[in-house]
């Protein structure tokens, strides 16, 4: 009886110590890819760190040459650009890009932030299913599509209505802005809404509060640094945008004095001009100065974001 109990014991010790080094094994095997993939993401952000540094240092250094032939006021208060008389002054397209991004949002903030709180809080779910796909898709879609769809639909139509002979301008490039950022600002601003807890919504009913009255004074002012957010997002792609403004504003570097005035956005400016300078020329570096300024601006839009997703975790 002995000998078999001992025989046993000794397999059991030996299948404990082969498991034993199978787990050590799987250990030292789990631990040197975790180690790897750490090392691979760490690698990731500091390459695109460099990448993006490197792009600012390029932009901004090309870019401040420009203020060793005129001087900034020249630049920024100066609304003649003729580079061929060596004037370049770049009001105009400042005025005329903050102008368009206004007049953006005051047409595509309501309408999105109505499909929001549609979405979220009013439509039945069969429609709500429907709804966001679609505004899903229309984020996807390339912006010269959005473009060709405005040159050759919105301004012929823009022509009969207004009697305007082109029909060309800022009205034609925010409305085109607008459909484009609609589909951004109204799914952040959905996902904001639908993240305010229920418990403010059934308290304010207990109140006797419409649904009117809960979704105005307790779910929008929730949700209010989300939908600020997503205005913001909104606000940097119409900013940045190019191919779709070019195809319709006329692209004329004039100050814009009405809806209808052929005129240009800093964007639409580098685009069209970009590709027939010198680089070594006072032109090309009044035209990296105006891509430093879209870059500075999107940085400080992002920056806002930033600050407002930190105090919102805080608030949680």
């Amino acid at each position: 009886m002995g000998a078999p109990v001992q025989n046993l014991a000794s397999r059991a010790q030996k299948g404990s110590l082969a498991e034993g080094g199978i787990s050590a094994k799987r250990h030292n095997r789990h631990l040197f890819s975790n180690t790897m993939f750490r090392y691979y993401f760490l690698f990731s952000i500091l390459a695109l760190c460099l990448v993006l540094g490197l792009v600012i240092v390029f932009i901004g250094k090309t870019a401040l040459l420009l203020f060793d032939n005129i001087s900034p006021l020249d630049f920024f208060f100066s609304f003649n650009w003729s580079p061929e008389e060596e004037a370049f002054g770049a009001a105009a397209f400042i005025v005329n890009t903050l102008s368009l991004t206004a007049l953006t949002l005051l047409i595509a903030v309501p309408v999105s932030v109505g499909m929001a709180v549609l979405c979220a809080e009013i439509a039945p779910k069969w429609l709500t299913s429907f709804i966001r796909p679609v505004l899903d898709l229309l984020v996807g879609i390339p912006s010269i599509v959005y473009g060709y769809l405005g040159l050759t639909v919105l301004l012929p139509f823009l022509r009969r209505v207004s009697g305007e002979g082109l029909g060309d301008g800022l009205l034609a490039a925010a409305l085109v802005l607008a459909l484009m950022v609609l589909p951004t600002i109204c799914r952040i601003s959905d996902d904001a809404i639908v993240a305010v807890p229920r418990k403010y919504r059934d308290a304010a009913y207990a109140l006797g509060s419409t649904r009117l009255q809960v979704i105005m004074r307790v779910v929008l002012p929730a949700a209010s640094r989300g939908i600020i957010s997503a205005v913001i997002l909104g606000m940097t792609r119409a900013v940045g945008e190019t191919m779709a403004v070019v195809m319709v504003i006329g692209n004329t570097p004039q100050l814009a004095k009405s809806l209808f005035t052929p005129s240009s956005v800093l964007t639409s400016n580098i685009v069209m001009q970009i590709s027939n300078v010198e680089f070594d020329s006072t032109w090309n570096y009044a035209l990296h100065m105006m891509a430093f300024l879209l870059l500075l601006i999107s940085f400080v839009l992002i920056l806002i974001i930033r600050i407002l997703g930190r105090k919102r975790r805080d608030a949680a």
